[in-house]
């Protein structure tokens, strides 16, 4: 095994594209950071989950957890409103709260059962709407290439999370403070804080690594505390990286230069092959 850094930060985000927090430790299992993404907004008029890559306003929302969770079991949440208002996940204000916020009629759902496959359905009234709301998603300019969507699961095509979970794909998702260095050398003037990227693990890297050192590890496993992750590929970014959020303000750069400088990729994704416990300055070891 090769030691590449510690954990430096871990990050858990009770709502989907809501503001998290950062924990000290966590539980890491197959459906990733214990709490990690169990409540997420649904369009009741698409019937369709929705995130901040179309509904940038939910970045402006910080949610949290009542009590610490301890298991599977859904926690309630409670959620701070941009106007500074805070309501519980258990108060039925809460759906028109969102509806306000994001112009539309809304709610805020817990996780559903994997066999529930109708909930996790993406809104297709026709390919044509589909592709121009995915490159919207993305937010590229003329020119710009998109990912290469046969890299994804072919469910993810026609869901808009994988069933069971609220994750886009992986569950897990890694940046390193190597990569942000390197991005931040390619674009000194924008602000490069992580909270843009919403990594579960900021990694930091040991003394000689640089540049994108993480895409290396794709198809490797990677030991950490006495959990063990599979990576599976870089990371493809989307306009939610330049959304605005708590005092970071919108930065249009910070995507064209991902595009450019790292092919598009910032970050890996990863699943959980092996369960285990992961703390604040553990190692980070790539096994192979």
């Amino acid at each position: 095994m090769t030691k590449v850094g510690v954990i430096r930060e871990i990050w858990r985000f009770p709502v989907k594209s809501m503001q998290g927090a950062k924990i000290e430790s966590c539980t890491v299992s197959k459906i990733g950071v214990l709490g990690d993404r169990r409540w997420a907004m649904r369009d009741e008029q698409r019937q369709e989950i929705q995130w901040g890559k179309l509904h940038p306003e939910l970045m402006l929302c910080e949610a949290r957890y009542r009590e610490e969770p301890n298991s599977d079991a859904i926690q309630q949440v409670d959620v701070t409103f941009p106007d500074g208002e805070t309501i519980g996940s258990d108060d039925d204000r809460i759906h028109q709260k969102l509806s306000e916020l994001v112009g539309r009629e809304a709610a805020l759902w817990p996780v559903q059962p994997a066999a529930n496959t109708e909930f996790y359905k993406r809104y297709k009234p026709d390919e044509q709407v589909f592709m121009e709301e995915l490159a919207q998603v993305f937010a590229r300019e003329p020119g710009e290439p998109m990912p290469d969507m046969s890299l994804f699961p072919e469910a993810i095509m026609d869901y808009v999370s994988v069933p069971g979970t609220f994750f886009d794909n992986e569950e897990l998702n890694l940046v390193t403070t190597a990569s942000i260095a390197y991005m931040q050398s390619k674009n000194p003037d924008a602000n490069w804080d992580i909270r843009r990227f919403r990594p579960n693990f900021f990694v930091e890297t040991v003394d000689g690594l640089e540049g994108l050192i993480e895409n290396d590890w794709a198809g490797k496993t990677v030991k950490i505390g006495s959990a063990t992750l599979q990576i599976t590929m870089p990371t493809p970014r989307c306009g939610m990286t330049v959304r605005p959020q708590a005092e970071l303000e919108s930065d249009k750069t910070i995507l064209r230069t991902i595009v450019k400088e790292a092919d598009q990729n910032l970050g890996v994704g990863a699943h959980c092959i092996e369960a285990g416990e992961i703390r604040v300055g553990d190692a980070v070891e790539v096994v192979g």
